[in-house]
């Protein structure tokens, strides 16, 4: 449990900086400030996932509430408005927010009167629930809840419309509203009891502050189809539900809907390797991240499209992305005892594979999976080699044996992007004109920041790493010798002399590009340590080590660029373009830890230091995101977090070295 008390609600800033989240397994999510005040363009209380999981649409924007007690009306609900006018305040009456395992609680104190308020999401299903409690020793009193509908893309903002009205439709318990461009019905009920009352208004100019920060469109509308009224006796509960499931089958599961919840929750920590409250929290974190998707044709000609397991990027606004599944693989599945999901992702995104590349990413729309990651498919077999140390599960390596072959051969001889193994020294080049390969990957307009063409140190540890992964595999197998074993030799002999900067006593970033060599000290060298098949010599490691932490570590990740570079740019503010132009020249990456601690505990062994590169981790799950860890951090002091509140690879990597520090 996290509980935030008066002490991080009596300032409006610092809690409209803290956010919650709740997502339902399939792309959706619920998301918005401990206050309820929405403050991006990505919060709302039902974000449904309607290809999942994509197509996210958000459809219940907010609820307008109130509780009559005696003569006092009071609000539950706080909006900001495009003017500055921050109504109603039901933040003043908020005593405690607090994260139970994966369900946000809110607790209300008025005169003589208590009431809870908890949000979360049924998985598997676009179902929110809001559930109300009013205290036992409270008078009676009367609740009015008015939802606010908006059908757009989450990536947008709404535009209403004196003209424009909502197709509404009363039911027995609440509504369906359906918008007059989309014909997808979103219903709203209340159980056990409550009337509905239909009036139809709109809600203007509400204020996205986040957005507006960064330089976007930062006002939205909404519309509010009636309003709902139902009178509570001390200790009564009432659940409004949102949904654009089955309304017979949604209202059918109302009565234990939060009891499903709670098991759920009990049973992530039954299976996990979790021993302390840090590591359960991020366990629950890790939950969010874990979706489904339809996988590819077989080929088989059944047309028959199975699920496959996938990995939501980070949120709010990223989809499934196959690099960050792979590096999560290991703490957001194999840590936390989800063998058969870490089976079905690896087997889904295998049968994607397309001349010796793995999707780099799904687009929301119904475009194809996009082509432009060099070290996607080098990750994949990291994860492969994860997977079967943890599971020995030979049976899976036998299966993806034939993948793995085709994109080593692909590479050998070359695929898209130039990306193609020097026939000289076996090294892996990549890279052309306008074309962001590696994971470094910011580019506004025309402009590639990290353009890094030429033959990438990172990748160049991938790739050996994968080259003596398919040894190991063929070994288990009792396969004969895999004739990329040829080239793993040299490819360690070149990556060693080219890659080692004597005068530096670090790893260049980049040979072989335009410039020769790219000198700049960046935490890409570290992974030619940490990777389960190290290509950097061992003599060398320390030195690496110990630079890097010199130059590079702070308490949540690593620089992408040290602070004395020219190139740095220490905090991550401003529009779209700044933004990404300091995405990799500075700004911090909690991911990068884990593969620190790798090395780190390769060269020391001292698993008491390593942790200590952890533990400010333990507070930052009570600032952006409670619950979970950003993105990114500011390279300058005191690092405030940017970015997405919640990224995946951030949580797994944080969750993989804590454990692996214990």
């Amino acid at each position: 449990m996290i509980v935030l008390g008066r002490e991080y609600l009596n300032s409006l800033e610092s809690a409209l900086s803290r956010e919650w989240l709740v997502t339902n397994g399939i792309g959706g999510y619920a998301s918005s400030t401990i206050f309820c005040a929405n403050t991006r363009r990505y919060h709302g209380l039902l974000m449904a996932a309607l290809q999942h999981p994509l197509r996210r649409t958000l459809l219940l924007y907010a609820l307008d509430e109130e509780l009559e007690i005696g003569n006092s009306v009071y609000a539950l609900n706080t909006s900001e408005f495009a003017d500055g006018t921050v109504s109603p305040c039901g933040y003043e009456y908020l005593e405690e927010f607090r994260l139970e395992g994966t369900i946000p609680f809110f607790s209300f104190s008025f005169p003589g009167t208590t009431m809870e308020k908890a949000v979360w999401m049924e998985h598997g299903k676009n179902t929110t629930y809001v559930r109300y409690t009013l205290g036992e020793s409270s008078p009676t009193a009367v609740l009015r809840i008015k939802p606010l509908v908006s059908f757009r893309d989450h990536h947008s903002e709404l535009r209403g419309s004196h003209d424009a009205h909502f197709q509404v439709t009363e039911l027995s318990d609440g509504c369906e509203v359906v918008a007059p461009s989309d014909g997808v019905p979103l219903r709203i009920v209340l159980s056990p009891k409550g009337a509905f009352t239909h009036t139809g208004n709109w809600y203007w100019r509400f204020m996205h502050r986040r957005e507006m920060e960064r330089g976007l469109e930062c006002n939205e509308d909404a519309y509010s189809p009636g309003v709902f009224t139902v009178g509570l006796e001390p200790g009564d509960s009432v659940t409004l539900m949102a949904t654009v499931e089955d309304i017979d089958t949604a209202r059918a599961g109302m009565g234990d809907c939060l009891g499903r919840q709670k098991r759920r929750r009990e049973e992530l920590v039954a299976r996990s390797e979790a021993s302390d409250r840090f590591a359960r929290q991020l366990v629950f974190a890790a939950d969010h991240f874990i979706a489904t998707r339809p996988a590819a044709d077989s080929g088989d000609g059944s047309g028959a499209v199975d699920e496959m397991a996938t990995v939501i990027a980070g949120y709010h606004w990223f989809g499934d992305w196959s690099r960050d599944a792979f590096v999560g693989l290991p703490g957001l599945l194999l840590s936390t005892g989800r063998f058969a999901e870490a089976r079905s992702l690896l087997c889904g995104f295998a049968t994607y594979a397309s001349q010796g590349m793995i999707p780099n990413f799904f687009p929301e729309d119904t475009a194809p999976p996009v082509f432009n990651s060099v070290d996607a498919a080098l990750w994949f077999f990291y994860a492969v080699d994860r997977y079967l140390q943890r599971t020995d599960d030979l049976g899976l390596v036998e299966e993806l044996y034939p993948v793995l072959e085709d994109i080593v051969d692909w590479h050998v001889r070359g695929t898209r992007h130039n990306i193609k193994a020097d026939p000289v020294d076996g090294l892996l080049y990549a890279g052309e004109d306008g074309i962001q390969l590696t994971w470094m990957d910011a580019k506004v307009d025309d402009w590639v920041i990290t353009p890094r063409r030429g033959k990438p140190v990172e990748v160049n540890a991938l790739w050996y790493n994968a080259l003596a992964s398919m040894g190991t595999f063929a070994r288990r197998l009792g396969k004969p010798t895999p004739a990329s074993t040829d080239i793993v030799q040299k490819v360690w002999s070149s990556f060693n002399e080219k890659f080692w900067n004597s005068q530096g006593d670090y790893l260049y970033d980049v040979v072989d590009c335009r410039l020769g060599q790219d000198a700049s000290f960046r935490p890409n060298q570290i992974l030619a340590i940490s990777l389960p098949y190290p290509v950097l010599r061992r003599d060398r490691w320390k030195v690496v080590v110990d630079k890097v932490m010199e130059r590079l570590v702070t308490p949540f990740g690593l620089r992408t660029l040290p602070s004395d570079d020219p190139l740095y740019v220490g905090s991550y503010l401003g529009d779209q373009r700044h933004r990404d132009g300091a995405y990799h020249q500075g700004t911090v990456w909690p991911w990068l830890i884990g593969s620190f601690v790798d090395a780190h505990l390769k060269v020391y062994g001292d698993k008491a230091s390593a942790r200590r590169l952890l533990c400010a981790f333990e507070s930052h799950v009570r600032s952006a995101g409670v619950g979970f860890i950003s993105e990114i951090f500011d390279g300058d002091w005191p690092h405030a977090p940017q970015g997405c509140i919640a990224q995946a690879w951030s949580v797994a990597e944080v969750l993989r070295a804590w454990l692996m520090t214990e």
